[in-house]
């Protein structure tokens, strides 16, 4: 009877020792979701704008219908993944009109400076299409992952600007940030001037 008593209190000692005993704990953060990307499949946009361009089947465009929009100007929505790559097309009328936009280009792109980790510039350029341009990748918790324009120097002019409709946490959008950089590239590859 005392050997099962004795044991009893050693089990019950184990069992409690094992369970806290004042260790360091500290909570495991929230996990995400499994993301089930579409399949890569594209279809032109040619609607009365003075460029054609590859984007994908699961992309929706719409006309942007903010006050001053221009007639080109856009909003490719990716409604699964709750982002938006807006597009704006200027016709240049004039050499300073032309340098105004390109400079705007490039301080859009770097008021992302606050928040991003690091902001790099890409040449484009493809002169059999007369695509010339910049790819601004912004690195970071920025609200903004990937700009761009495209020109040809001398009549026409597009930008774009990727944005997440929620709060910008690189550590969990960087999968869907990944997937739609991919897509912009096949837009921006495939992209020609009227």
């Amino acid at each position: 009877m005392l050997l099962r008593g004795l044991f009893a209190m050693l089990l019950a000692a184990l069992v409690l020792s094992a369970c806290g005993g004042g260790g360091d704990y500290s909570p495991k953060p929230h996990g995400f979701f499994r993301i089930k990307f579409p399949k890569k499949e594209y279809q032109e946009y040619s609607e009365g704008c003075p460029f054609v361009f590859s984007y994908p089947k699961y992309a929706v465009i719409e006309p942007d219908r903010k006050a001053g929009a221009g007639n080109c100007w856009l909003n490719m929505q990716f409604p699964e993944f709750k982002a938006t790559l807006h597009i704006s097309y200027d016709q240049i009328a004039s050499k300073k009109m032309f340098d105004e936009l390109v400079e705007d280009s490039h301080k859009l792109a770097f008021k992302h400076t606050v928040k991003a980790s690091a902001i790099d510039e890409g040449s484009i350029s493809n002169p059999a299409k007369k695509i010339y341009g910049i790819y601004y990748t912004i690195a970071g918790n920025a609200a903004s992952s990937a700009q761009f324009y495209l020109t040809d120097s001398t009549r026409n002019y597009l930008r774009g600007a990727l944005y997440f409709n929620n709060e910008p946490r690189l550590d969990s959008i960087q999968p869907v940030l990944d997937f739609i950089k991919k897509d912009v590239n096949v837009m921006i590859k495939s992209f020609r001037w009227k």
